[in-house]
């Protein structure tokens, strides 16, 4: 199990100076109980440990079970980074503070869901979230990898593959690292530039806007020479998590991407992205190469 340091108002996990198990990354859980519980599942599955397993934010979100998601999360044990969503339900913020422009469709689609998942959380569960860590350092085959949900140096900052390079490196010298592991944007990607890394794990509970009602994870293993990312879609009950959006009411869209796989708004999308739309995902295995392998 893990322990807690109090920092300031936040919590930071005790890592061991350096990790040689596997870990599985996943965020994005956006109260979707049926998919956070085959998630679960999964890595227990697998073997993995609680402590070996990570979520990057946005427990709560887009679907029906705000609750009972964040309840099988922290009954789970495993660690998590503070999201945006978690920060603004923990402030009892007026918005969910994910960064949509206003005005904007995925700002009017945001106000249903935030209302309705503000006043089904109790105070306990606001309360842990507000403790959460905004990052995680971890040690792994000798690189040091920061475990963040947006950006380094803003929470709800949207990074895509297509974002400039120098942004990312920004960040990585920010967050004095060698390479990060974030979620956010909702689209899984992995991305080497110099001797660094940006791995985005996607999200569980909605799919990548490609058409599949896949939704994605991550496991990161370290080997000898490097670090092997593998990309992985998860499949569970997406008819069942739709049909009870629908049954409370939470009709503006999203309850339909959860089958179709197809976002009800692009707005957030830079045109890179935005053109892959439908297009089924087919990520394969990036290998990160310690420093001096060729």
């Amino acid at each position: 199990m893990f322990v807690c340091n109090w920092v300031g108002t936040t919590y930071k996990y005790d890592m061991p100076k350096q990790t040689t198990k596997p870990l599985l990354v996943f965020g994005g859980c956006y109260s979707n109980l049926e998919a956070t519980r085959t998630m679960l599942g999964v890595a227990k599955r697998l073997g993995f440990d609680p402590y070996d397993v990570i979520c990057t934010g946005d427990v709560v979100a887009y679907c029906a079970d705000p609750q009972a998601t964040v309840d099988l999360i922290r009954s789970s044990g495993i660690r998590v980074v503070m999201g945006n969503c978690e920060e603004s339900l923990a402030a009892a913020a007026d918005n969910c503070g994910c960064g949509f422009e206003e005005g904007s469709a995925c700002d009017r689609l945001s106000a249903q869901w935030y209302t309705f998942a503000a006043a089904r959380l109790d105070q306990d569960a606001c309360n842990w979230m507000k403790r959460l860590p905004q990052h995680l350092e971890i040690d792994m085959g000798g690189r040091r990898l920061a475990v963040i949900h947006g950006g380094g140096k803003q929470i709800n900052r949207f990074i895509f593959q297509s974002t400039p390079i120098s942004v990312k490196q920004d960040e990585v010298e920010w967050l004095k690292c060698d390479g990060v592991i974030a979620g956010h944007c909702g689209l899984p990607f992995t991305q080497l530039f110099g001797d660094h890394l940006w791995h985005n794990t996607g999200a569980v509970g909605m799919p990548a806007n490609d058409g599949t009602c896949r939704t994605w994870y991550s496991i990161l293993r370290p080997m000898d020479d490097g670090i092997m990312i593998e990309a992985l879609p998860l499949i569970y009950s997406a008819d069942e998590a739709s049909a009870k959006m629908r049954a409370c009411g939470l009709t503006g869209g999203y309850e339909k991407a959860l089958v179709s796989g197809i976002w009800p708004s692009a707005d957030v999308l830079p045109a890179m992205e935005r053109g892959q739309q439908g297009v089924a995902l087919d990520l394969g295995p990036v290998f990160w190469p310690r420093r001096g392998v060729d």
